[in-house]
């Protein structure tokens, strides 16, 4: 399994000649961000993912497209560069291939079923740049076509579980720019230098979480995450995987445990099953009266009986993985006390019922 900070190997890497950075003097100097889309299928929505970069304020920027399908459905001048796999990679390590073919100070990620306004990045740069302390931003991103959000930062229960701050809420609820705990990874900023002295994300997770394991590490490191309202971004929630399915079921529960492994301080890390209990029973009750995510998950057509299985089974991925985890976590960099970084998750906090009933 590839580390969290090594690269990975890809079939193909196509540069648009018209934008190599290149001129008769010589090579000019890398631009101010790189805004990397891993994309699965390819398919209209990336097309309009496309057309707000072009439309955006700056301009001192590349896109970098990872085409994780398998099947090259990306042409090479949808982008500055395009990474075409041979397989699916996942969110995180195609997002560390583009890190890996860029030089610029900041890394953008954007999912590909998400429209930047005009000023998304021109927002987020001037956030990051005011201090350097800063190493990550937050976008505020809206549901698609709706004047809510899906998130404004995120939040983080005490069993690990991760949610959109605001989610559902009005943009004007979250007006000002603020520090918060970390950033949704369908549409963050982040400082090359605290990735490089960090680690990049961890590619196991393949899908869901590694934003979360990602900014607890910066945090753990005392870098500071901040919101910016200015930046904002339309995006069609779960479009990729769908807003609930057993996929996304079992890749969120093993992940939360990852994540919880790599990432919670002792005592925290013992209680965070007792909590699991308690959001397991909120999820149950919930869905008798039909509210909640796992309501959902079967009115979407699949069996509630599948919850169960998929949560054993989480847990017996996160029971062969615990050598790794348990070196990744020994080699974590840490400036933050432990009582410093138990402060940061009782603020950032959001209730195991509230989670469940999301």
């Amino acid at each position: 399994m590839p580390s969290d900070s090594s690269p990975i190997s890809n079939d193909s890497i196509s540069i648009n000649p018209v934008s190599t950075h290149q001129s008769k003097m010589g090579e000019l100097p890398a631009p101010r961000a790189s805004v990397v889309i891993p994309t699965l299928t390819a398919g209209p929505a990336l097309d309009e993912c496309l057309q707000s970069l072009a439309a955006q304020t700056m301009r001192d920027f590349e896109v970098i497209v990872v085409d994780n399908s398998g099947e090259r459905k990306v042409p090479a001048s949808a982008a500055t560069k395009v990474i075409h796999n041979a397989r699916n990679l996942g969110f995180g390590g195609a997002i560390n291939q583009g890190f890996h073919i860029s030089e610029a100070p900041f890394l953008a990620t954007l999912n590909d079923d998400a429209i930047a306004h005009p000023k998304w990045l021109e927002s987020l740069l001037a956030t990051i740049e005011k201090r350097y302390e800063i190493g990550m931003c937050a976008s505020q991103v809206r549901l698609y076509g709706q004047n809510r959000l899906d998130s404004a930062g995120m939040l983080i229960s005490r069993d690990g579980s991760s949610k959109q701050r605001g989610h559902l809420e009005p943009p004007d609820a979250y007006p000002r720019e603020q520090e918060v705990l970390l950033p949704s990874g369908s549409a963050a900023l982040y400082r090359r230098d605290m990735l490089q002295e960090i680690g990049l994300f961890d590619d196991s997770f393949f899908l869901y979480c590694e934003d979360t394991d990602l900014g607890l590490r910066g945090r753990w490191a005392a870098w500071e995450c901040m919101y910016v309202p200015q930046a904002i971004v339309e995006h069609r929630y779960s479009h990729s995987a769908g807003r609930v399915s057993p996929l996304k079921a079992f890749y969120v529960e093993r992940n939360r445990l990852f994540m919880v492994a790599k990432n919670f301080p002792g005592a925290s890390l013992l209680l965070a099953p007792v909590y699991s209990s308690v959001r397991y029973f909120w999820h149950a009750a919930l869905a008798t009266r039909g509210h909640g995510a796992a309501a959902e998950f079967s009115n979407e057509g699949h069996a509630i009986s599948q919850l169960p299985l998929l949560v054993a089974r989480a847990h017996w991925e996160v029971l062969r993985a615990l050598p790794r985890l348990w070196k990744q976590r020994r080699a974590m960099k840490k400036r933050l006390t432990t009582k410093q970084f138990r402060r940061l998750l009782r603020q950032y906090s959001i209730g195991v019922r509230q989670v469940a009933a999301l």
